[in-house]
């Protein structure tokens, strides 16, 4: 499916094909911080997928796996979009769905990080793990 989408302000734009079967809830610390809310819902592309107009700034941060991730956000009003390990074309780019123009389409399949979930804020229909799996 090709979805597009872009940050708060419109500074940054995209375009990617993604999996619409895909589309995770993570319950992590670090989703938890970065959105103010329970978790966040994220889908994914590969980088050569996903096609980028503007500069997104990145940070590096250990996640809760350990791995070291890039996390992308819009310079201008902060809106975090994406989310890749240091080696961008190693493992599939996490594409924030609030970023997302067609994200009503796009409907959680799986939990991951269940063990930092707040009680109150479950999918119990869904498939989960305690951590990434």
């Amino acid at each position: 499916m090709k979805v597009h989408g872009q940050c708060h302000c419109g500074r940054i734009r995209y375009e990617a094909d993604i999996n619409p079967d895909v589309v995770t809830v993570c319950h992590c610390e670090d989703c938890q911080r970065l959105t103010g809310s329970p978790y966040r819902v994220t889908v994914t592309a590969r980088r050569s997928d996903i096609r980028i107009e503007g500069e997104p700034k990145a940070y590096r941060r250990q996640a809760d796996s350990g791995r070291i991730r890039l996390m992308y956000f819009c310079p201008e009003c902060g809106s975090h979009l994406f989310a890749s390990d240091e080696d961008e074309h190693a493992r599939p780019w996490g594409i924030r769905w609030g970023s997302i123009n067609e994200r009503m389409q796009l409907v959680p399949t799986r939990q991951i990080w269940c063990r930092s979930a707040a009680e109150w804020a479950g999918f119990p229909d869904l498939p989960a793990t305690e951590m990434q799996g």
